[in-house]
This record gives C-alpha cells, structure tokens and sequence, in this order.
C-alpha cells in the first residue's frame, strides 16, 4: 500500500465524499477509530454504505433509512467483508465519523484521527480479509503519521456507541500492527 502526498491510498477505490472539511490544526492524525456499519442493519453487500457517505442514500429504500435521513456522516476507510478498501476521505482532511468525543481528555476526536469502518455488526465476527486488510492499512498509517493509539468508537463515545463491537479481536490486530 502506498499514501501518496495528498492522502490517497493506492490500491484502494477512492469514492469522494462531500462529508468532510479541514482539520483545524496542521497536526498530522494520531489516534485510528475503528467502526463497524451495515445498512440495511445487520445486511451486507449492498453500495448503501457509499449511498450514504455520498450523501445519495434514498430514505424510501428501507424503513431504517428515513430514521438517518439527512445525515451527513463519512470515514477516511471502508473494508468491505470481503477485503475491498474503498477511501472516501483523503487522510490529510477530516472525515466525520466520530460524532462527539473524547480521547485521553482531548475532544472532538475527528481532528485528530483517522476512521475506518468495517463492513459489520456488533452480532458477529469480522472476516480474515478484513483483519488482513486492516493491518496492511494500519501499518501503512503508522508509516507515514505518529499514530499512538487504536481505539474503538465505544472507547471515544462511551455510553453513545458500541462499535466495533464484542466481535472485533482486539488481540488478533495489536499483534500484528503493535499498537
């Protein structure tokens, strides 16, 4: 994998996202938020997780989606169930994913952190493609930014989130990255 100077990941697809801005200070990221998302809830391999973070989700396409109507949200990454990577935010911009947040007393996690959504639900386990992709990424960032700490969307919005969920080996992706 390579991070070219602008933020983009080859080999990954990079669908832009208008969910995005720039991060506040020039400090590069150092915290990665891991996530997991499904739409339909718990239903995978449809494009509605691009629909969304492109802001082209129809609320009519499922019951679920008039209840996040509206919503703009986006993720530096995805990893699809069965390895694809798709970029939707160049890493040097803030991507919205972690909402209201706080890391070691610092707020507002989005300023500082890169996000990567996995293709999931807190019901059950990721895929080995996944996890393989995952640390490629995850090796890849820490080359190139001072990444201190993964973490998960629960450990930044305790009591609001629970992703990536019971699911997620935690040992399994500290073994092979060293964060």
């Amino acid at each position: 994998m390579h991070l070219d100077s602008n933020g983009l990941l080859t080999p990954a697809r990079y669908i832009p996202s208008p969910n995005c801005d720039a991060r506040p200070d020039p400090v590069p990221p150092s915290l990665i938020v891991i996530h997991n998302i499904s739409l339909p809830p718990n239903e995978y391999g449809s494009d509605d997780i691009i629909a969304l973070f492109t802001n082209r989700l129809d609320p009519a396409g499922h019951p679920y989606f008039e209840t996040i109507k509206g919503l703009e949200v986006s993720s530096h990454f995805l990893i699809r169930r069965d390895g694809e990577l798709i970029q939707f935010v160049p890493c040097i911009q803030r991507a919205w994913h972690a909402g209201a947040s706080n890391w070691r007393g610092h707020e507002r996690c989005n300023d500082f952190s890169i996000g990567i959504e996995l293709e999931g639900s807190d019901f059950e386990p990721f895929t080995d493609a996944q996890y393989a992709v995952l640390t490629q990424l995850t090796l890849t960032l820490k080359a190139i930014y001072p990444i201190k700490d993964m973490v998960g969307h629960s450990d930044i919005a305790p009591g609001r989130k629970t992703d990536p969920g019971p699911y997620f080996d935690w040992t399994r992706i500290s073994r092979s990255t060293s964060i």
